[in-house]
């Protein structure tokens, strides 16, 4: 008889703990919208060509990572729109001999709104995500700029993909 009672309240523990550790079965993204369209982000800055890459990289990201199927913004249930509002750079590092900027830090910033087509419907709004891209500009590893902002721009991505999930 104790063991039937010791097993019962064993089972009953277990069901308590797991109950209580946060595991859900819910979605994270709304699976309200099966598709959406990403206009080329708007540049307010003086580096060009950065918006197309930042558009690639989102189209890229919500395909990989979200359940939104990117379409034309005729036929898009949502439109994701946005602008680079900075892009800045600064000094990380400078080498031993002479000084020269060694490592170099450049910054993104990004002002997004993804809304519903029908109506207009704000379904999320973000001002100021901000992405950083590293890289070694002296020799001997010589990387172009262009290294530090496709880092910062596939960060970018990221970020705004991770926004799009539905509130927790």
């Amino acid at each position: 008889m104790k063991t039937k009672a010791w097993n019962i309240l064993s089972l009953l523990a277990v069901m308590l703990v797991l109950q209580g550790c946060g595991y859900t079965q819910t979605e994270l993204f709304n699976t309200e919208y099966q598709s959406v369209a990403v206009p080329i982000f708007q540049n307010k800055t003086f580096y060009r060509g950065v918006e197309l890459d930042l558009t690639e990289a989102l189209i890229k990201e919500i395909e990989l990572r979200s359940p939104y199927k990117v379409v034309a913004t005729r036929t898009a249930q949502t439109v994701l729109e946005g602008q680079i509002v900075s892009i800045s750079q600064r000094p990380l590092s400078n080498t031993r001999e002479g000084g020269l900027v060694q490592e170099t830090e450049l910054t993104m910033v990004v002002n997004f709104l993804w809304k519903q087509q029908s109506d207009g419907k704000t379904l999320r709004r973000r001002d100021g995500i901000i992405a950083v891209g590293r890289y070694v500009a002296s020799t001997p590893i010589s990387e172009p700029m262009a290294t530090g902002q496709h880092i910062a721009t596939q960060e970018m991505a990221k970020r705004i993909v991770d926004t799009m999930r539905s509130d927790w």
